[in-house]
């Protein structure tokens, strides 16, 4: 277990020891979102560095527990991260970059880099007491939850939009979840889940308000340091929502720079969809408040108009020396296509990020020389209509002879 020293506000800066606050800051409230400090001395001075990690054979996001607020006494059986980082040469061409690597967080076992955040979740509910955890999500977030509770013997309850896809909600229903269908927005979800869990005392999952889960999303910059030691790229790209996520990966990174695994820090640039658009307004303006908005994407996992991670994601991106920029549904869609033609399937918010690498190349924010890696969130089986939309053609109903076939295939050649 990493050597935590305390959780501290974003907002006020005031710090908590361990233990002492569950979830937010109780003089800020909901906005006093907390981070998890560690004793970086204390990890170094344990070996934690490049020579204890060419020796772990352990590929899996539980070889940096020395950086994790969990023990390895609850970890689940099912192996999470270690996901693959490859190079498209010809799609780094189309967009206009010098080199354009792919990681595809599709490969975890509920499909999404929500996996390395509710693994955490559920671990650490296990390891505080609790029987009961929950969340509110567009579905990703939920499902991999349910995936993970389960194999912690973990009761969960998950409060979902109405418009989160069929496929998410069957993941959900298989891994045993209870599963609230709330009539409204993510933001309803979100709400109601709040007040049930309040009342009834379930353990709190969202990484917008618990500060242990986004320590699951930073594994995954902590493992892009170590896969690509020798060879960083300039940029990290990620689809951005909550926030959680973007602020999550550049922590990672700048531990492993902490600890001397990179030698430098890449710029983050975070893409969010036309119609969820908030945090991209406040980064313009060198806020760190956005107004909300009535979310309305195709990209249902950045489906939030109201960022709940909102400051560590702009901060993030800032110091970084990065860019947010926006992006439109019909992009989003031309990007899963293109991307799926070069053999990765990816759902809309997880390949959102290749349509905005297109747009700051076009703006000039990302040079012609640069390298750029893009986190692919999510595989594009979680929202199988969306795909259907992306897709080029139509499937061709034919009877079963031959003659249909060549039929079929002559109206298809005109």
């Amino acid at each position: 277990m990493g050597q935590v020293a305390g959780l501290e506000c974003v907002i006020c800066e005031r710090t908590y020891s361990d233990g002492e606050v569950l979830y937010t800051c109780p003089s800020c409230g909901p906005a006093g979102i907390l981070d998890v400090l560690y004793d970086y001395d204390a990890i170094a001075a344990g070996g934690f560095g490049l020579a204890r990690l060419a020796a772990n054979a352990d590929r899996t996001q539980w070889r940096y527990l020395d950086l994790l607020p969990v023990s390895g006494t609850h970890l689940p059986p099912v192996p999470i991260g270690w996901t693959p980082v490859f190079h498209l040469a010809e799609m780094a061409e189309r967009l206009g970059v010098a080199e354009l690597w792919i990681k595809d967080e599709g490969r975890n076992p509920t499909g999404s880099f929500k996996d390395r955040a509710s693994a955490v979740a559920a671990v650490k509910a296990r390891e505080l007491g609790f029987d009961i955890v929950r969340c509110a999500s567009t579905g990703n977030a939920a499902s991999s939850l349910a995936g993970f509770a389960t194999q912690l013997d973990l009761t969960t309850f998950i409060f979902v939009p109405e418009f989160a896809p069929e496929a998410k909600v069957a993941q959900l229903l298989v891994f045993g979840a209870t599963v609230f269908v709330v009539k409204g927005s993510y933001l309803d979800a979100y709400e109601l889940c709040s007040q049930a869990s309040e009342r009834l005392g379930w353990y709190n999952r969202s990484a917008a308000t618990n500060p242990n889960p986004i320590e699951g999303k930073k594994t995954g910059g902590l493992e892009l340091a170590e896969q690509m030691t020798t060879n960083l790229p300039d940029w990290v790209s990620v689809s951005v929502g909550d926030g959680c996520t973007v602020a999550g990966i550049w922590k990672g990174l700048k531990e492993m720079r902490r600890f001397g695994v990179i030698d430098r820090l890449p710029r983050m640039l975070g893409t969010q969809a036309r119609g969820a658009a908030p945090l991209v307004r406040a980064w313009r303006e060198g806020e760190e408040q956005w107004a909300p908005v009535d979310a309305d994407t195709v990209a249902d996992s950045i489906s939030v108009g109201q960022p709940r991670n909102g400051v560590k994601a702009l901060r993030a991106i800032r110091e970084s020396g990065g860019a947010l920029v926006e992006v439109s549904d019909e992009e989003i869609l031309a990007a899963e296509s293109e991307l799926a033609s070069h053999g990765v399937f990816g759902e809309p918010a997880g390949v959102a990020g290749i349509a905005g690498i297109q747009q700051a190349r076009w703006s000039g924010l990302v040079g012609r020389d640069d390298r750029v890696v893009h986190v692919m969130t999510g595989s594009g089986l979680k929202d199988v209509k969306s795909a259907v939309r992306a897709a080029a053609g139509r499937p061709m109903e034919i009877e079963p002879t031959l003659d249909a076939v060549q039929a079929a295939l002559d109206r298809a050649a005109r």
